[in-house]
């Protein structure tokens, strides 16, 4: 698999930095290292890799000679989107679980659905969103999106397998990406439901720390199911892939498409107290944007943006700032240097939607 064509940790994704800050002549060797192995429309083709990374990334340019590549990519998205619709659809048919790289927004079709809203491909756009409609159905008394499988694939999963929260594997990335896409008027039958089905999950498990900050586990198994409680004692690492940023921002965006008031000063009051607690704070030992400062400050920004009341979005910065590179930080846009100097350059273009922060 060439590494090149990686959104997360490839050359692509530093093509993205330097689209998105003008700086062309990094950005097209950036590109060409990308697509030097060609450009992968295949099974493991997704908005972090292959032809829908780079049309993600194509997207941040309106120059005429990148039109005819812009143009390849889309067909591709298209192609490989359409595959994995079908294969999902009959997987619900035999009533059989999802792998969370069905759906999740890394490897899956909410991340496709990220790219085709990226390139207005809105008609294929609706298909995924009629898909995570039902993805939403509960299956045999459990939601339609508990997978079989645990959240890390190098060790075997909790028996019974879980429910995922988090932002990047888990259902808050189809929670935000139905949210954004109804408020901006491209919805289908079923899909408010869906949002409603989605946060009263996410308000079954909401815990509060002794000071009343409320948080929610980044995930649920079947034994803490049927227990009704779950192992997580407290917030974890408060990052954008699995902690209090990403699962707030989500349902923020699901309070402000739904009209609901009260979800989303409670999902603002959670991010307030979240970036306030030192003790969370200090679990971020990276800059990185997947969980490290720069993801908490590009939440950070999204939420103060769409909020009720004031959130103050200076410290985060200041944090950000402070947070040194380490020696062994890779490159990439995920987890490195790329993803880091871009939100520390507070360009506030939609480049985070392959987040699902706007």
């Amino acid at each position: 698999m060439s590494t090149g064509q990686n959104l997360a940790e490839g050359a692509v994704g530093i093509a993205l930095l330097h689209l998105e800050t003008g700086a062309w002549e990094a950005a097209y060797a950036a590109l060409q290292e990308a697509v030097s192995s060609g450009v992968s429309t295949a099974a493991g083709a997704s908005l972090f890799y292959g032809a829908p990374a780079l049309a993600f990334v194509l997207a941040a340019s309106t120059r005429a000679d990148l039109t005819r590549a812009t143009a390849t990519v889309a067909t591709g998205t298209a192609a490989v989107t359409r595959r994995r619709l079908e294969a999902a659809h009959q997987r619900i048919d035999r009533r059989q679980r999802p792998a969370y790289a069905e759906f999740d927004l890394i490897r899956g079709l909410t991340g496709l659905g990220v790219a085709l809203r990226r390139i207005g491909a809105l008609d294929l756009l609706r298909e995924v969103l009629t898909y995570l409609v039902r993805l939403t159905e509960p299956l045999d008394g459990l939601p339609g999106w508990w997978c079989p499988t645990g959240p890390n694939r190098t060790k075997p999963g909790p028996a019974g397998g879980h429910s995922n929260h988090g932002m990047a594997h888990g259902i808050t990335g189809p929670l935000a990406l139905m949210a954004l896409t109804m408020s901006e008027g491209v919805h289908v039958n079923g899909q408010p439901a869906a949002l409603a089905r989605i946060c009263q999950w996410l308000d079954r498990w909401e815990r509060q720390t002794d000071s009343g900050q409320a948080w929610w586990p980044q995930i649920i198994t079947l034994d803490e199911l049927r227990r009704g409680d779950t192992d997580q004692q407290s917030p974890l690492r408060p990052s954008w892939c699995y902690g209090t940023p990403g699962i707030a921002r989500a349902q923020q965006l699901a309070a402000r498409a739904l009209g609901d008031t009260t979800r989303q000063r409670n999902a603002e009051t959670a991010f307030a107290a979240c970036v306030s607690d030192p003790g969370q704070l200090a679990r971020l030992t990276c800059r990185g944007l997947c969980h490290g400062t720069a993801g908490i400050l590009a939440a950070g920004r999204r939420i103060a943006a769409d909020a009720l009341t004031p959130i103050p979005v200076a410290p985060l910065l200041d944090l950000h700032r402070q947070a040194a590179a380490t020696p062994d930080e890779p490159p990439g846009f995920l987890d490195g240097t790329a993803g880091a100097q871009l939100t520390a350059t507070g360009i506030t273009t939609s480049w985070d939607a392959c987040l699902l922060l706007c």
